[in-house]
């Protein structure tokens, strides 16, 4: 796990052919709004967090976020115990993002 500023997080995953973008929030903060392209788990549910972690492709870089960045550094230690070897963690969480956002 590495933790990336927003500009680190934002370019990195700008040049990242194999990167996919993981909301870990909860359905009501991500229907409120996300980052494009953002594929939904929230981690408060955890068995089912977990077991989809485990249904990832391992082979993948995941930019992870949360609304602070607390919850997507959880995220990022479970995904690596699960074999996933490379997931970002964005410093500071949505509340801080300045890119486009979906609703």
């Amino acid at each position: 796990m590495a933790d990336l500023s927003q500009e680190e997080w934002s370019n990195q995953l700008a040049n990242d052919d194999k990167a996919v973008i993981l909301d870990v929030r909860t359905d009501a903060e991500f229907e409120e709004g996300h980052i494009p392209g953002a594929v939904q788990m929230d981690i408060y549910n955890g068995a089912e967090f977990l077991q989809s972690a485990k249904e990832l492709d391992a082979e993948k870089n995941y930019y992870v976020y949360c609304r602070s960045g607390g919850r997507s550094a959880q995220a990022c230690m479970l995904l690596n115990s699960v074999g996933v070897k490379t997931a970002y963690n964005l410093l500071g969480g949505f509340s801080e993002w300045e890119g486009e956002t979906a609703n």
